[in-house]
């Protein structure tokens, strides 16, 4: 049997949006049909006030950081707010649980359908195995010093085996946690795999002074850490640039990139030709008060995809809020905030065959949101649909 749902527009992404349109699903959420008003005049319609777009998603969280919510001060820059993540990460397991459930719940309800988790243990599974939304969880590589790359990649991959069958991929948390040694072993797996994989990309300017001359904020981080770094010498080139060579045709989403210059972006699209941006504009408020530039990204044509970061760098978990943020910042329009926020971060997690769009035969959700004039996204509020 077949619903058919109405809106003041539908937005199927794919195709151009449909004034006063008409979604038909079967019982499975399945779309079987796009059709004008006319066209299902005799149908028994259901009809909203707003506009209908697809389940949002959210290629970058830490579910595992949700019970932090409102713990770590804001505008800090991202060196202390590192050094507050250490120190109050660990907590109860039944607290760091309920706080995943709600987190979880949180998501579904604000419209999200398909995550890509960052995972540094395998505390999320129970959640993920349970949720209404797709999680592919990115398993988090940490080592800086190329002794300890071997023992660490071991280890990452028992952590990957406890997460089957749910499909999760080793990743590099960011270049300055990273030796080159472990980015070649992590470069290895996701080729045999075929894996995708995300990275810390440029969120403050103290990554790009570190590899740079080896100064910066990220030199307290490391006494902070114990940690001795004697071994490293700087390249005397960004961050991006140093990194990037080290995976040369993976898939790989570039989280943040909120200090990333043009002269980067060029050297990315001629280094990488499947390459995804990740923003997280309401995480770089909470950390750097800063956000990345926009218009360049656009200007290059690369593509973007949205994050939600954690509840320990944000208020909620809501691409809308993200899409919201970016409107009034950087004054993005609406159309193209909900490419960035369905069908790419679809495409990049290999769902675009179901989720990303409103097309006959995907099962994408759908979601009612409300548009004001020149479609400018008028509050947070949104109804699920299906």
């Amino acid at each position: 049997m077949l619903k058919y749902f109405s809106a003041d527009w539908i937005f199927p992404v794919s195709s151009s949006p449909v004034k006063n349109g008409v979604v038909a699903v079967n019982d499975s959420g399945e779309i079987q049909q796009i059709l004008t008003a006319g066209e299902a005049k005799n149908f028994d319609v259901t009809h909203y006030k707003g506009a209908i777009v697809p389940g949002f998603i959210n290629t970058h969280c830490h579910l595992e950081l949700s019970h932090m919510l409102g713990q770590i001060p804001e505008k800090t820059g991202l060196v202390e707010f590192v050094q507050h993540i250490i120190k109050n990460r660990q907590s109860e397991a039944s607290q760091i649980d309920l706080a995943m459930q709600n987190a979880d719940q949180q998501m579904f309800d604000s419209g999200i359908v398909a995550v890509g988790d960052i995972a540094n243990q395998i505390a999320s599974k129970k959640v993920k195995e349970k949720s209404k939304i797709h999680y592919h969880t990115f398993i988090e590589a940490l080592g800086f010093n190329p002794e300890r790359a071997a023992a660490i990649m071991d280890y990452l991959k028992e952590i990957k085996q406890g997460f089957e069958p749910l499909p999760a991929s080793i990743v590099p948390h960011a270049p300055y946690t990273v030796s080159p040694q472990l980015f070649e072993l992590i470069k290895q797996e996701a080729e045999k795999a075929n894996a995708f994989i995300s990275v810390h990309n440029q969120e403050t300017v103290d990554e790009n002074a570190f590899f740079e001359g080896k100064t910066g904020g990220f030199l307290k981080l490391y006494e902070f850490l114990g940690m001795d770094i004697s071994f490293f010498e700087p390249t005397h080139k960004t961050s991006l640039k140093t990194w990037l060579p080290y995976i040369k045709e993976q898939k790989t989403l570039l989280v943040h990139n909120t200090v990333t210059s043009k002269s980067d972006i060029e050297f990315a699209k001629q280094s990488n030709p499947n390459l995804y941006w990740c923003l997280c504009p309401q995480a770089n408020l909470y950390i750097e008060n800063t956000l990345p530039d926009v218009d360049l990204l656009m200007e290059e044509g690369v593509k973007i995809t949205l994050g939600t970061d954690s509840l320990a760098s944000n208020h909620q978990l809501s691409i809308l809020a993200e899409m919201i943020t970016l409107q009034q910042h950087k004054k993005v329009g609406f159309e193209q905030l909900l490419q960035w926020g369905t069908i790419n971060g679809a495409e990049f997690l290999g769902l675009d065959k179901q989720l990303g769009s409103i097309a006959i035969g995907k099962t994408p959700g759908l979601n009612l949101i409300q548009l004001g004039e020149d479609f400018v996204i008028e509050s947070d509020r949104i109804t699920k649909i299906i």
